[in-house]
């Protein structure tokens, strides 16, 4: 204490009121201090004297040891300071009361910070002394030129996808120092993070969720040749640009003076109206610059055994691990426009609140490669769906990072080699795929037709070199090989990295699936596989199933729905599809009746317990309907135009389409037509697994779980069961309806529904 100058902290400035209280006042709010004394003793702590000057100014009545004592109790307060006799005033009492703010020493903050210098980096059309200017202006020293002594490296881009980044990065992971990125051009600002090699996420990291959400322009980037992003018009104004620049510097001075909170993170500021928002920036445990990029082919080569998941209780959305908030807030981390597995989860607008549809950003797999497929076709977003707002937003959050995870990125693990030559641990593809023999001979003319959801490949080639994928079969307990492409969806990754056997098999969503644990997932993925193998066989053999009684439910939500659609003028009813593998599968269906157009609408559900099954399906059926509740009688107003769907609902009525009204529904409670279950996921596993077996069908399981993201996602697969999709080969789709009595012989092949499914 001897011999240093004390004051009130330079945040502080001190009022007296005589015989109330010495009020101090900083930005943070006013505390007030009654003590003996203190009215004295407050406007002598200037920060002009020491111990002995205070003494000999202060009040005769008071003495040495209670000054002391009341110096004592303000320091423990964190009021006043004692601070380096260097010179009485400080060089700029504002920044030492800003650091003080920020919790650091103000006056030992602004002697660091104006002796350690900045190496200004600039890549692209950008004003390098507009940069040394910003920084000069926030007391940085500022070295444009090579300067491996600096404590950090200020690059400034104008686009975060810049090629010269990766060298930048590789540079700075080298020699251990942090830099710091920033893009001041555009209506949108762009700062941060400063990556630091060794204890955060890499360029490689940060630009791989920017450059996903980037598909278009990396698509236009390689028709035109450019290995970089496709430059736009340069926007902004010299303020804008000032304003990047400054937000830079206020960083990197952040960053030198010690105050690194959130440092980790990109801030993006629109200059047009003021918001800002932080955006996770996360390591990528298996990036190829700075993690482990065989993470992936360990889970992949790894078996897969289930294990015990007790079900969560309570729950709209089926049989969980763990409840919908509890997931909401392990993963909301993965929802960011920029660097996001989820660029935004938001309400579908249309129709009333209580269909619950949301959105989780585009789709990543919607249409046929190229550009038309990006721009255009059917479910161009990520939806989801629930009995409650928050059912649904986990849902649509659990979509988008099953998309994501079933899209090649390029680090997936693949042998290559000929069908022929792998010792019968390949699967056919056409075990999978079920295409018949005259939709290969006629694959041109019915791809011009149709639709890239029913595409149909080349025929597939036993002599080809053809990339394969492992997966684990549950009822063999072995791994066997199915082609790479069946497996992850084309994406841009693909040109580095190429699929071999793409043109014979394409990938599709049946039996993708996310959930809260990897049974969970698998359960899902399966259940999807039932669901849609039983519309498979009801729609294309357009034969007339058993309605269920919605009322008999007792389920108070469902006569809400029925409520709400009949306000739309609407009825709504639903089918029972189940099938001969005993699973209860359900369609809900619903249609206009005040105009000759029913825009009818329907959505699938397949469950263990049949309640849940039936609420499935229900609530597909309001994810889909914001389309058409605009829809006017001239045949105007849907909330899409893909012509498939439009030529549905103006044409299709249940006059013309009589398959989808229902039989009179079966007796008895909707109990009775569940599946047992038990209190645990892997019990239920078992039972599935064993069902498949005893059907002479196998059980496959691909964990494609991302390590940057640890949402558990895997790829369910049984050959034999048939996708919804219009796939015509002998099999089920031919067998089970005879068998069940559904039809008295198997349909033509002419007589297969000419409308594809396409929901």
């Amino acid at each position: 204490m001897n011999g240093a100058l004390i004051g009130f902290r330079r945040h502080l400035r001190a009022e007296v009121v005589p015989d109330d209280a010495t009020y101090l006042i900083s930005e943070h709010g006013i505390t007030a201090i009654r003590a003996p004394h203190l009215e004295a003793v407050a406007p002598l702590l200037d920060g002009s004297r020491d111990l002995p000057a205070l003494l000999r100014d202060s009040p005769e009545a008071l003495s040495a040891e209670r000054l002391t004592e009341l110096l004592t109790q303000l320091a423990d307060a964190g009021f006043i300071e004692y601070r380096e006799h260097l010179c009485s005033e400080p060089a700029d009492p504002s920044a030492e009361a800003y650091w003080e703010l920020a919790g650091l020493e103000g006056q030992r903050t602004c002697r660091r910070t104006a002796a350690t210098a900045v190496e200004l980096r600039v890549v692209g059309d950008l004003d390098v002394g507009h940069a040394v200017r910003a920084l000069s202006h926030s007391g940085l020293a500022v070295a444009t030129g090579p300067a491996p002594e600096a404590a950090l490296t200020l690059v400034v881009c104008d686009d975060y996808l810049a090629p010269e980044l990766a060298g930048i990065d590789a540079e700075h992971r080298a020699s251990g120092r942090p830099w710091l990125l920033a893009k001041p051009s555009g209506a949108t600002v762009w700062v941060g993070p400063v990556l630091r090699p060794g204890a955060g996420a890499c360029w490689s990291c940060l630009s791989h969720p920017i450059r996903r959400h980037r598909g278009v322009e990396s698509q236009v980037g390689a028709a035109l040749g450019r290995p970089g992003p496709v430059p736009g018009p340069v926007a902004g104004i010299s303020c804008t640009v000032g304003a990047g620049l400054h937000m830079a510097a206020l960083e990197a001075v952040k960053w030198l003076a010690g105050y690194q909170s959130g440092q980790d993170r990109l801030i993006t500021f629109d200059t047009l109206t003021l918001d800002s928002r932080h955006h996770a920036v996360r390591r990528r445990p298996q990036c190829r610059e700075c993690g482990d990029p065989g993470l992936n082919t360990e889970r992949v080569l790894a078996p897969v055994v289930p294990r015990s998941r007790p079900k969560a209780p309570g729950g709209n959305g089926g049989h969980r691990s763990r409840p919908a908030q509890q997931m909401l807030d392990t993963y909301r981390h993965l929802v960011s426009p920029v660097t996001g597995v989820v660029t935004g989860i938001t309400r579908v607008q249309g129709g009333p609140a209580f269909l619950n549809s949301f959105s989780s950003g585009p789709n990543p797999v919607s249409g046929g490669p190229g550009l038309t497929g990006l721009l255009g076709g059917l479910r161009q977003i990520n939806g989801g769906k629930g009995v409650t707002a928050l059912d649904a937003e986990v849902s649509a959050l659990c979509e988008a990072v099953e998309r994501y995870s079933g899209c090649l990125l390029g680090e997936e693990y693949r042998v290559r080699g000929r069908y022929r030559d792998l010792d019968g641990l390949a699967v056919h593809p056409d075990a999978c795929q079920l295409f018949a023999d005259d939709q290969f001979d006629d694959r041109d003319a019915w791809n011009a037709a149709h639709s890239g959801f029913h595409h149909v490949p080349e025929r597939f080639d036993e002599d080809a070199e053809v990339d394969w994928t492992p997966v684990w079969s549950l009822t063999g307990r072995r791994h066997v090989l199915l082609p790479t492409a069946q497996l992850y969806f084309a994406t841009a990754a693909e040109r580095r990295h190429p699929v071999a056997g793409r043109r014979f098999v394409h990938a599709d969503s049946n039996g993708n699936a996310a959930g809260s644990s990897t049974e969970d997932a698998i359960l899902q993925g399966f259940l999807e596989l039932v669901e849609r193998d039983a519309v498979a066989l009801w729609w294309y053999n357009r034969v007339r199933r058993p309605g269920v009684d919605l009322h008999a439910a007792a389920d108070p939500w469902t006569e809400e729905l029925i409520e709400v659609h009949r306000g739309l003028g609407r009825q709504v009813w639903a089918l029972d599809l189940t099938s001969d593998l005993g699973i209860p599968v359900f369609a809900a269906l619903s249609r206009r009746t005040d105009k000759a157009a029913e825009d009818i609408v329907f959505g699938f559900g397949a469950h263990l317990d049949a309640r849940t099954a039936l609420r499935r399906a229900l609530t597909e059926l309001n994810q889909l309907l914001p389309a058409v509740v605009g829809a006017r009688p001239d045949g105007g107003g849907y909330g899409l135009d893909d012509p498939e769907l439009t030529r549905w609902w103006r044409g299709a009525t249940l006059g013309n389409q009589p398959y989808l009204r229902p039989l009179p529904p079966r007796a008895g409670p909707l109990a009775e037509l569940s599946f047992p279950t038990a209190p645990d996921l892997r019990d239920d596993l078992d039972a599935v697994t064993a069902l498949m077996r005893e059907r002479g069908l196998d059980l496959l399981v691909l964990d494609q779980t991302r390590p940057d993201v640890e949402l558990p996602v895997v790829k369910v697969v049984v050959p034999g069961l048939r996708s919804f999709w219009a796939r015509f080969a002998p099999g089920r789709l031919y067998d089970v309806p005879v068998a069940l009595g559904w039809r008295p012989e198997p349909v033509a092949r002419a007589d297969l529904n000419p409308v594809p499914l396409f929901v």
